[in-house]
């Protein structure tokens, strides 16, 4: 079970976060964009289905504002074993990634990366706050905030309308 962490950070866009060759990146770079925010793995059962839909739903949705940030994790089965210039060249070559994939993470535990420790704390499961596995992913609005969060056996495109939504291409109806 993921225990209740506590953060003081109000948006994702008041972190900075490392490129994958080691540079910082200010997530404010990404203020009005509407984010999915994924845990990668290139060794992974889900690997070939999510990296292909994501592929397809950046290049599809890119000139509306949406981005996609691919941060590499080993934490589930060490199926992120080579360095996090490895993971960044096997999504871009494999994939066709055009989308930033940052340097790898932690996404569980007391050494989590604290973006990580922010979406969690904002969008807990039933289970706690704990990422299950690869490919956890995270829709956050264009003011930072997380909107949802889906487990790592929703594929992708499976969210569009959620992310048509976020960019303010269909309109919100509430249940």
């Amino acid at each position: 079970m993921g225990a209740s962490i506590s953060v003081s950070e109000k948006s994702i866009h008041q972190f900075t976060v490392k490129d994958s060759s080691g540079k910082d990146v200010d997530l404010s770079v990404y203020q009005g964009k509407v984010l999915l925010v994924v845990n990668v793995a290139s060794k992974c059962g889900f690997t070939e289905t999510n990296y292909t839909q994501l592929t397809e739903l950046y290049r599809k949705y890119r000139d509306q504002g949406f981005v996609i940030l691919a941060f590499p994790c080993n934490q589930f089965m060490y199926q992120e074993p080579g360095t996090s210039q490895d993971a960044h060249a096997f999504a871009c070559t494999r994939f066709k990634a055009e989308y930033p994939v940052f340097q790898k993470v932690r996404v569980n535990g007391q050494n989590a990366a604290p973006v990580y420790k922010f979406l969690k704390s904002k969008k807990p499961t039933f289970l706690g706050t704990r990422i299950k596995w690869n490919f956890t992913k995270f829709l956050v609005g264009k003011d930072g905030q997380v909107i949802d969060r889906y487990g790592p056996t929703v594929p992708p495109l499976s969210i569009e309308n959620d992310i048509k939504k976020a960019l303010g291409e269909l309109p919100s109806v509430n249940p």
